[in-house]
């Protein structure tokens, strides 16, 4: 057996060379360094089925230095899970092997990694959901040491820990040099240790070029009880080749031709070995909820109750009947309502504390092994895990994400806690659905379609009570509006969404007094965005447009509504931005949407500048004159 591995991790160096030298990019340098411990894993621990990656009680391996996949790829050819031609197409356009794992492509892997330090806590997600489904599968994530350097690595080491994930083995792939120098640590295998241990997991050093080292300290994490564990090991990048082991410079640099022959003439010449990769026992998730009838909350019309609440109704009524629907918050679960689903569902439910980079990531791992992952906390603070989002959206991950407490109207709690980006973020995520629902009803109707939406979806909510706004038997498809108030007389069209939208609503009633129609949009949908009533609305309001957000001016309401006009052969609306454009500071809710310039009052002066123009712009009697917005250009 010893033979075998040997020439195994051999024969994983050679091709980590042979592939990356045809592609004339690539990471040779890291993958050898990692061949012995893969060589090992793949050999005697991994238990896969290469014909059914998605098989529920397959070990699960997360490469989280996904620049070294080439060495995963070449396990893969000897695994039999592909063959020596598409191994040779690394990197080529249209090639499923790309430059950095993707399962968009690739099923053989879970997530998209190449963003260090995201690898452990998506394995900490894996780990959770093997002892939610009460499956025995192990999931091993190979880190590199440079990546410890991530707090979002720690993020890990401390939730594994403090949910006592014997089922999860990290593996550290020490090899001393990052890309311009040397790591933090270097081979300072004590240092990571006490580290490690100090986060409460089992750690083990030992010396990562020895096959005997590797496979003994493998068989202890399996059979380590109640700590995760953790194996660092000592080793050299490039290990194998006399000219690039252990040399600075190589990082991300393929062999040239020449310098390749000679490489893997020295670790003894190229081979073709097959390795019989065990299967697991064909065994499915048990001890889960029965599947029960969707009954969600409902609210009377003129009651006022806050959309954050109606989330965490919605989200233990989404619970209640299915029991693939797990929820992680960030310690804030009083305030986002999650709690209603912790008190229900207690086993489906992940406190992630005060770590919102491991709370995304934990979540990708649990949803891309099947869960419907619901992840809530303040909205401002899912900007610190953005990456992780980005990521998650690349991993093909669907992931459903809740931001409460947005905007200035949360009130005296101050800039800080008020998110003005999220929209313009979450909308620039591929792929992404933005909902900013502004009632109870509407607000648990777009849950319930979240539910079954793939990709990344998030739902921004309001911390204050508003008022019931439509009845619990209205419908709202995800890519609609509702337009709450129309006349034939309408001069314009103010277009709002979650808080803005009761003001514009005040607006419209003052604006009536006045004798002055205008239409009113509900956007609860920001992407995908109702393009064809915002035509229609433009075409029939002189094309003016007013956009209320309590948000940015960047990114947000407004551009949402613009994308709406994108290859339009006529003239572009006219549109007016009412949005936050200076820092905000403290106060009630009130005086900071006066502050801010997009409440009732602001509305309405900006209204009435529109009928001042409406009556430059028309003929006298009324009639727009020849030059009126609609009509498509000469």
């Amino acid at each position: 057996m010893a033979d075998t591995l040997a020439d195994l991790a051999a024969q994983l160096r050679i091709d980590s060379i042979r592939c990356t030298t045809a592609a004339g990019s690539g990471h040779p340098s890291s993958s050898m360094s990692a061949a012995d411990i893969l060589a090992v894993l793949f050999q005697k621990y991994l238990r896969f089925d290469f014909q059914q990656p998605r098989a529920p009680n397959n070990d699960r391996f997360v490469l989280s230095k996904g620049h070294a996949c080439p060495v995963l790829y070449s396990a893969f050819k000897a695994a039999g899970a592909i063959d020596d031609k598409e191994l040779m197409s690394l990197r080529k356009f249209g090639s499923r092997l790309e430059g950095h794992p993707n399962p968009h492509v690739l099923p053989l892997v879970d997530v998209a990694t190449g963003s260090l330090g995201q690898g452990l806590a998506i394995g900490v997600g894996m780990a959770l959901t093997a002892r939610l489904d009460r499956l025995p599968f192990r999931t091993y994530v190979l880190m590199g040491d440079s990546e410890t350097a991530e707090g979002s690595v720690w993020e890990a080491f401390d939730k594994a820990s403090h949910y006592k994930l014997d089922n999860l083995c990290a593996i550290i792939d020490m090899n001393r040099l990052g890309q311009s120098t040397q790591t933090e640590l270097g081979w300072n295998g004590e240092a990571y240790a006490a580290r490690v241990r100090a986060f409460g997991w089992h750690a083990i050093t030992l010396d990562g070029h020895d096959l005997d080292a590797i496979d003994r300290a493998l068989a202890e994490a399996q059979s380590k009880q109640g700590q995760p564990t953790c194996l660092i090991c000592k080793t050299e990048k490039g290990h194998g080749s006399s000219l690039i082991a252990n040399q600075d410079g190589w990082h991300g640099k393929p062999l040239p031709e020449d310098k390749a022959r000679d490489a893997i003439q020295e670790l003894g010449g190229e081979r073709h070995m097959r390795i019989d990769v065990k299967k697991p026992d064909a065994l499915r998730p048990s001890g889960q909820d029965t599947a029960a009838p969707l009954k969600l909350p409902t609210y009377e019309v003129g009651q006022k109750e806050a959309t954050r609440k109606a989330y965490g109704d919605a989200l233990l009524a989404l619970g209640n009947a299915r029991p693939d629907v797990v929820a992680l918050d960030a310690e804030v679960s009083n305030s986002t309502y999650s709690d209603e689903f912790r008190k229900a569902h207690p086993e489906r439910y992940f406190e992630m504390y005060i770590a919102e980079q491991n709370m995304v990531s934990s979540a990708v791992g649990m949803a891309v092994l099947g869960k419907r992952a619901f992840v809530s906390t303040f909205a401002a603070f899912l900007s610190r895990a953005y990456d992780q989002i980005r990521m998650a959206s690349i991993s093909n991950a669907t992931l459903h994400l809740c931001g409460s407490h947005a905007g200035v109207s949360i009130g005296e709690d101050g800039p800080s806690q008020m998110a003005l980006e999220d929209l313009s973020m979450m909308r620039a995520v591929g792929g992404s659905t933005v909902l900013y629902p502004s009632d109870a009803n509407q607000t648990a109707k777009l849950l319930a379609q979240v539910v079954e939406c793939q990709g990344i979806t998030y739902l921004r909510s309001t911390r204050e009570k508003t008022p019931v706004l439509y009845p619990a038997s209205e419908e709202f498809p995800i890519g609609g509006c509702k337009v709450l108030r129309r006349s034939d007389q309408d001069v314009a069209t103010v277009v709002a969404a979650g808080i803005t939208l009761h003001e514009a609503l005040k607006a419209w009633a003052m604006l009536k007094e006045e004798g002055v129609a205008v239409r009113v949009i509900d956007l609860y949908s920001v992407k995908p965005v109702d393009a064809k009533t915002l035509r229609e609305a433009a075409r029939e309001t002189h094309g003016r447009l007013i956009v209320v957000e309590d948000h940015w001016a960047e990114g947000g309401l407004a551009d949402a509504v613009l994308e709406a006009f994108t290859g339009e052969r006529q003239r572009l609306p006219s549109v007016v931005r009412l949005a936050v454009t200076k820092q905000p500071g403290s106060g009630k809710p009130a005086e900071l949407l006066n502050a801010a310039g997009i409440d009732a009052e602001h509305i309405v002066e900006s209204v009435t500048s529109f009928v001042e123009d409406v009556t430059r712009d028309t003929d006298g009697q009324g009639k727009p004159q020849e030059e009126a917005w609609g009509h498509p250009h000469a």
